[in-house]
C-alpha cells in the first residue's frame, strides 16, 4: 500500500537528528567508554577517560556540540519502495533539513563549495546522502556528522585477490597505526571489504553505524573482526593517545562480492563519540 511522506517531516527530522547527533551521544557508546574507564589499568588513560564522559555530559545537559568539528552531515536513508515523498523533492528535503539544524543547534558550518577556492557555503550543505530503495512504506534518516580527524585518517587499497586475509590484516592495523592520536581514540574501526573502488568505501562507512555489541553474522569475518580489535588494541595509542590498553572500542567488518581479479579494502574511522542519530517517517 503506498503511503504519502511530506517533505516537511523529512525536513523537520533531519534538522533535529542533526542536532541530536551533534549534542547528545547514544547510550551504548556511553555506557561502552564508561566500561573502558573502569577496565583501564594506566592511571593517565583514566584521566582522560573521565575528561571525555565528562565532556559528553556537559553537552548533553547544555544542548552543545560535544565536539567543535560538528562534521560532513553524511545522511544515509533507506526508502520504502511503496512511499512517496509528497510536497518535495527527497535530497532537498534534506538539506533544507541540514541548513536548519546546523543554524538552530548553533553547530559550526564546515562546507566549502570547491575544494580549492575554499569558499564556506555557510549552511553545511550539500550533505553527502547515500539511499538504499527496501521493502515498506517508511523512510528511516540516519545522520552521521563525520568530522575531519577522523575522515583524514580514512584509507582505502585496491589489493590483489592474492593478498588474502592476513594481508587486509595488516593493511588495517598499519593504517591505524599511522593515524596515532589524530582521530580521538578509542575508536571504532569500520572495514569494508569486497564490491568496487566506489562501494567499498560505503561498506566501511556503514559499518559504523552497526550497533557497539554487535558481531558479523559470518563466523569467518566476526572472528576478523575479533582479531583485528586485539591487534588494534595491541599498539598501545590508547585514549587521545596518551596510551593504554584501549585504541579501539570495536571492529565492524561489512563484506560484499568483487570481481574475480580485485581485493579492495577500506578504513574509515570513527572517533570516540561515534556522533549518528536515526528516525524512521
Amino acid at each position: 500500500m503506498i503511503r504519502g511522506i511530506s517533505a516537511k517531516n523529512i525536513t523537520e527530522s533531519v534538522s533535529n537528528l542533526c542536532i541530536l547527533a551533534n549534542c547528545d551521544i547514544a547510550g551504548d557508546v556511553e555506557k561502552c567508554l564508561k566500561g573502558v574507564l573502569k577496565e583501564e589499568s594506566s592511571s593517565l588513560a583514566k584521566d582522560v577517560m573521565s575528561q571525555i564522559l565528562k565532556n559528553i555530559d556537559i553537552a548533553r545537559k547544555k544542548r552543545i556540540p560535544v565536539c567543535q568539528d560538528t562534521g560532513v552531515a553524511l545522511v544515509f536513508v533507506e526508502l520504502g519502495q511503496d512511499a512517496r515523498i509528497r510536497g518535495g523533492n527527497l535530497c532537498e528535503a534534506i538539506n533544507e533539513g541540514v541548513r536548519q539544524g546546523y543554524e538552530k543547534g548553533f553547530l559550526r558550518k564546515s562546507i566549502v563549495r570547491d575544494p580549492f577556492s575554499r569558499e564556506n557555503t555557510r549552511d553545511n550543505t550539500p550533505a553527502v546522502i547515500h539511499t538504499d530503495v527496501v521493502k515498506g512504506n517508511k523512510v528511516k534518516i540516519t545522520v552521521m556528522p563525520k568530522g575531519a580527524g577522523t575522515e583524514n585518517m580514512s584509507s582505502l587499497a585496491m589489493l590483489l585477490p592474492s593478498a588474502g586475509r592476513e594481508e587486509v590484516k595488516k593493511f588495517v592495523v598499519e593504517k591505524i597505526k599511522e593515524a596515532g592520536a589524530n582521530p580521538c581514540p578509542p575508536l571504532l574501526v569500520g572495514i569494508g571489504i569486497g564490491g568496487t573502488f566506489d562501494s567499498v568505501a560505503v561498506l566501511a562507512k556503514k559499518a559504523l553505524l552497526r550497533p557497539l555489541s554487535s558481531s558479523n553474522a559470518s563466523r569467518f569475518y566476526a572472528g576478523m573482526e575479533k582479531e583485528l580489535l586485539k591487534e588494534i588494541n595491541h599498539l598501545r595509542i590508547g585514549p587521545q593517545g596518551f596510551g593504554g590498553k584501549f585504541t579501539a572500542l570495536a571492529v565492524h567488518i561489512n563484506a560484499a562480492p568483487c570481481h574475480i581479479a580485485t581485493l579492495p579494502v577500506a578504513v574509515d574511522i570513527n572517533c570516540h563519540a561515534i556522533r549518528h542519530r536515526s528516525a524512521v517517517l
